[in-house]
């Protein structure tokens, strides 16, 4: 009697680890071509930060939503709506028109861009909270089975990565996102037709109220959230990839066309690495063997040694006279090491956000938690574009340091031992 509920679990799971990956390949393309495509455009890192703006805040609103519409309906209803929306979004971006004024452009992908944001959270707070539900509870299960959602998924948005730079390179900004469009389709409807029983259908008598947490493990653990994001994204999003860009183009279309494939090779392996890290982290800490009172407490030390990495790379960009080969080898040297860091604090939270929540309200508390989490982004994306354009690296990478050193902060006020 047993057998036939876990395999119907595990179905479950393997189906929505399917779509989650589908989806973030083609969300980490879409973003590698705006990126590209709008820079060679002429926008400036301050315009490029605003086209991710709405973004980040449909994330925000989306999750607070998204966990009562799950709650409410089923999460089957909020990852499909997810995936449709996605393929809604690239069909918009094939619209664009280059004769457009700077300004309506920025204003249309910043539109379809936030449409984008709100399908991401509605896939990823699915996919998370299905796990809190189809996770074996022996042996450190529910730490495994996250860490391989997660880790696999960002693995395969870094592959996306490269993907969005190859097609923007080989098929132009249009011919990209309309294959990419048709792939989602086809993804959306196997999963449609394959997806099997497992996953809970909804309760009528859920209340948005709901949505804000009492506990206080899940709101220290959403504020450490939002500024650990935010020192990722405070880099990521717009200061390396422009600053890499500018290093290695020569200006001619032949070295914008190199320079698109190598940036995007470096986010490609910083992600792909920052996903296998995530996956084992379960391994890396012996987590099946200690109690989560000891995860607790990593959550702080780990956010203390990611701090020392921006510390010592602000250090660097600020003595190095830029462009220096020496400084560009050790910024991608110092971003890999904050890649492994940083996936392990990741990796940590995705676990806890999980073992806070109670069963009946996983979904509420994981859109909350991911709330957090598109907070962070969207303060990391607005200070990545403003820092680079005032203070270029050293000002970003000393945000993120900052950054970082608040989310141990909130990090250190968990309880490990709540009533």
């Amino acid at each position: 009697m047993t057998q036939a509920p876990q395999r119907a679990g595990l179905a479950a799971y393997i189906a929505v680890t399917a779509a989650y990956w589908a989806f973030m390949l083609s969300d980490g393309a879409l973003r590698m071509l705006v990126l590209l495509h709008f820079h060679t455009l002429g926008f400036s890192p301050v315009q490029l930060a605003y086209l991710f703006v709405l973004y980040e805040v449909a994330g925000m609103v989306t999750n607070l939503s998204a966990g009562w519409i799950a709650a409410r309906f089923g999460l089957s209803v909020t990852l499909y709506a997810g995936l449709a929306l996605q393929v809604v979004a690239l069909l918009a971006l094939a619209q664009l028109d280059p004769s457009w004024a700077i300004g309506l452009s920025v204003a249309y992908v910043m539109a379809v861009q936030g449409l984008s944001g709100v399908a991401k959270d509605l896939a990823k707070m699915s996919s998370k909270s299905a796990v809190k539900l189809l996770a074996p509870r022996e042996n450190g299960g529910l730490f495994r089975w996250v860490a391989v959602l997660t880790g696999s998924k960002n693995a395969v948005k870094g592959v996306g990565f490269l993907l969005g730079a190859g097609l923007l390179a080989w098929l132009g900004f249009d011919g990209a996102v309309l294959s990419m469009a048709g792939a989602l389709a086809l993804v959306l409807i196997a999963i449609i037709s394959l997806m099997p029983a497992g996953l809970p259908t909804g309760r009528k008598g859920a209340k948005f109220s709901e949505v804000f947490s009492k506990s206080a493990n899940v709101n220290w653990l959403s504020a450490a959230r939002v500024f650990l994001f935010g020192a990722r994204d405070v880099w990521f999003v717009v200061g390396i990839p422009i600053y890499f860009y500018a290093v290695l183009s020569d200006g001619t279309p032949a070295g914008d066309r190199a320079a698109f494939f190598l940036v995007g090779t470096f986010m490609a392996v910083w992600i792909i690495l920052y996903g296998a890290v995530q996956a084992a982290a379960p391994r890396i800490l012996r987590a099946a063997a200690r109690p989560e009172a000891d995860l607790i407490g990593a959550a702080r030390h780990w956010a203390v040694a990611l701090f020392f990495v921006p510390a010592v790379l602000t250090v660097a960009a600020a003595l190095a006279p830029q462009p220096a080969p020496w400084f560009t080898l050790t910024l991608i040297a110092g971003l890999m090491v904050f890649g492994v860091i940083f996936a392990i604090n990741s990796s940590l939270h995705s676990y806890l956000i999980l073992a806070f929540s109670r069963a009946e309200r996983v979904t509420m508390d994981v859109g909350f938690y991911y709330m957090a989490n598109a907070a962070g982004r969207l303060i990391g994306t607005l200070l990545s574009g403003l820092t680079y354009q005032i203070g270029g690296l050293p000002l970003v990478l000393g945000c993120a340091a900052v950054m970082v050193a608040l989310s141990a902060i909130f990090a250190g006020r968990l309880d490990a031992s709540p009533a």
